[in-house]
């Protein structure tokens, strides 16, 4: 009986060969990019040598390791980094589902869909033209921030010369640019709302809050913690890219993470094998903060990824 089960069940796969036709560039793209080059972690266990190669490097076990734990910057970058993915974590991630929640509110169509032109757009605007605006509002001169502050009576602040304030540019700056894109899964899964139950709830005389609180908020429930659960997942990568962008040497004990670190040894020092080590404790961990928080979501709420 097992063989004509197995003969079956591979029959109704290859019926539908033409859905994993679709899939088999992304399967292909996945392999090629993703898992063929994870071969490159053995770097960080050898003393990589561009003569002798990969395969021809020598091993030095955990010297790497060793070296980034016993580093002057690794409590600075471990802390820069947690201090800016909390921070962006506790005020970005609410704000999507309140702007879909507004979203939903409106009622005029026209009006809905360009609010959400709007709040889309600075998503598809470059991480460093961003930066570059950040800079000129933030200008002690002639940005508009200062020139607004001395309009009250303040004085003007060189915002991106203090140390303590980096965090709140590169956060604010974030949720500015990314709360209108990462509110779409959110007003798509309000979508789903059972409209009776809006109905039910307007003849009983609910007000709009109580039907965003006991209605809405519900549905989205499911779709918040999977995305949270994602959001833990990546605690400890916060891009290179704008955080080199607006680093000084003013603010660079509050601005260098580890990604700018990696960056700055593995491709200005050259020292790879050290790099591929420092990115690897970050995946490590990463990937331990993501089964944490999955396992701790199955277990209070009964949703997780897995």
């Amino acid at each position: 009986m097992q063989p004509v089960r197995n003969h079956r069940w591979l029959g109704r796969r290859l019926e539908r060969w033409q859905l994993y036709l679709m899939i088999l560039p992304a399967v292909l793209w996945l392999i090629v990019f993703c898992y063929v080059p994870m071969y490159g972690v053995t770097l960080a266990f050898k003393n990589y040598s561009f003569a002798k190669g990969i395969l021809g490097s020598d091993w030095v076990g955990l010297v790497h390791f060793k070296r980034l734990f016993s580093s002057y910057w690794f409590p600075t970058i471990i802390r820069n980094t947690l201090t800016i993915s909390l921070l962006s974590l506790a005020l970005g991630f609410p704000m999507p589902i309140l702007l879909a929640l507004m979203v939903n509110e409106i009622q005029n169509k026209r009006l809905k869909q360009i609010f959400q032109t709007v709040s889309y757009a600075p998503h598809f605007v470059s991480t460093i033209v961003v930066c570059g605006m950040v800079i000129l509002f933030l200008s002690p001169n002639n940005g508009i921030v200062n020139r607004a502050l001395m309009a009250l009576g303040g004085k003007s602040i060189f915002f991106m010369r203090k140390a303590e304030m980096f965090k709140w540019v590169y956060v604010l700056s974030g949720i500015w640019q990314n709360t209108g894109w990462s509110a779409i899964i959110y007003v798509a899964a309000l979508s789903g709302v059972d409209t009776a139950l809006l109905e039910a709830a307007d003849i009983d005389g609910a007000s709009r809050i109580q039907k965003v609180i006991y209605i809405n908020l519900p549905v989205l429930v499911p779709t918040i913690v999977i995305l949270f659960i994602m959001q833990c997942g990546s605690l400890l990568s916060v891009g290179h890219e704008k955080v080199y962008a607006l680093q000084n040497t003013a603010n660079i004990s509050a601005s260098e993470v580890i990604s700018t670190y990696v960056y700055k040894v593995g491709l200005q020092q050259k020292d790879f094998s050290f790099s591929t080590a420092t990115g690897l404790f970050n995946s490590v961990v990463n990937a331990a903060i993501l089964v944490l928080a999955n396992t701790l979501s199955k277990k209070i709420t009964s949703i997780s990824m897995w």
